[in-house]
């Protein structure tokens, strides 16, 4: 029997496209109600779109500088010490980091009203290569909460 493959990271397939893991991820995560084709179909769009924009650097180039420069390093979880809720400021881990990078960028890219995906996410990638745009404005805002909280990192552990 031919073995299935699952969306873990160990037998996740590169796309067919770009031979990239990290697309065939973002894909996954784009994707609603199990409509793949469809999600492919936007991501190739807007990478189309951005080529256009950003002529001197590949657009897969600019995808995984764009996911890089959103990935947080510091976050803030929420803990209890002694009936009292701190938000403790802590490293963020990588693969947290990835996800958090495409959440912040498809619900920036959804936010936007009255243009196609592709389009927006384009704009969002363009964005976020530029280190502007709605998903670095969260990502910045993550970054500040951290810094803000910094007085109670001795409750890290």
């Amino acid at each position: 029997m031919a073995k299935k493959f699952t969306a873990s990271s160990q037998e996740l397939r590169p796309d067919s496209k770009y031979n990239s893991k990290l697309v065939s991820k973002f894909i996954n995560c784009m994707m609603w109600d199990g409509k793949k084709s469809a999600a492919q179909d936007v991501f190739y769009g807007a990478m189309a779109i951005v080529a256009g924009k950003i002529k001197d650097v590949s657009p897969l180039e600019v995808f995984e500088t764009a996911i890089n420069n959103v990935k947080p390093a510091l976050e803030v979880r929420s803990k209890r010490v002694g009936g009292a809720s701190y938000q403790v400021p802590m490293q963020v881990n990588p693969k947290r980091q990835q996800s958090l990078a495409f959440r912040w960028i498809l619900l920036s890219a959804r936010g936007k009203k009255g243009k196609p995906m592709a389009e927006r996410l384009a704009a969002e990638f363009v964005d976020a290569y530029n280190k502007q745009g709605g998903a670095m404005t969260t990502r910045d805002n993550v970054h500040r909460m951290a810094e803000a909280n910094k007085a109670f990192a001795h409750f890290a552990w």
